[in-house]
């Protein structure tokens, strides 16, 4: 039987310790007692763990093996996600389904067509987007969770980035997402409701960053950053 995976909230010596929701889940819920075993992920990669000690906010394991259980869940390439703000329920959505994916981080930007309202709450909700990409990531076994950063405005986020810059555009005529990919590292925006203004396209073009379409039908922000990270990753 497989066992439950838990990603450590901190870890020293041969000691992890874990947190919060996650050790009250662990005590509260699941009810934890001292001997039991779980996989841990560490940043050394996967361990045994082992329960030694349990409070309602806080779970102490001793790490058993000397080398990893497996060192690295990375995707054949690092997907960088750049999520223009859309409505929270859905970029919930989006940031669960991509974590278990495999993106490596994502961003959300600020687009001319984002929603006002939606910019002004963004920076509150980013711990909340944080806690759902690390309970998405241990579902899915994943060592560690995506990097989510703060909101940041569209073209500082954009002349940032590194590697294979692409963006999403319904009104790219001629290339398919899967013929730009190249590289061991990508870079995908994911535009607003409404999609790219068309200075924003131009902007994109003055920082390298190719135009792809992911075919002729008018895709909702979640399912679009969805459908392009699996594409991505499935072409690796």
């Amino acid at each position: 039987m497989t066992r439950r995976r838990w990603i450590a909230d901190e870890v020293s010596g041969d000691r992890a310790f874990l947190f919060g929701k996650n050790a009250e889940h662990l005590a509260r819920v699941l009810r934890a007692r001292a001997g039991q075993q779980f996989d841990i992920a560490t940043p050394e990669g996967v361990r045994l763990g082992e329960i030694v000690g349990v409070a309602s906010d806080r779970v102490e394991f001793r790490l058993l093996d000397q080398q990893p259980l497996e060192t690295s869940d990375q995707a054949p390439l690092l997907v960088h996600l750049y999520l223009a703000i859309f409505k929270f329920d859905r970029m919930e959505w989006a940031i669960e389904k991509c974590t278990e994916l495999g993106a490596s981080s994502i961003m959300p930007v600020i687009a001319q067509r984002s929603d006002a309202h939606l910019v002004s709450g963004a920076a509150k909700r980013v711990e909340r987007w944080r806690r759902i990409a690390h309970e998405a990531a241990q579902q899915s076994r994943r060592n560690q969770p995506p990097t989510i950063t703060d909101p940041i405005k569209l073209e500082t986020a954009a002349q940032k980035a590194k590697g294979k810059r692409i963006v999403l555009a319904e009104t790219e005529p001629n290339t398919r997402l899967a013929e730009a990919i190249e590289g061991d590292e990508v870079c995908l925006a994911i535009g607003p409701e409404g999609g790219w203004t068309n200075s924003e396209l131009e902007m994109f073009r003055k920082h390298q960053w190719q135009s792809a379409s992911l075919g002729p039908t008018i895709l909702r922000a979640e399912t679009a950053a969805v459908a392009a990270l699996a594409i991505v990753l499935a072409c690796r």
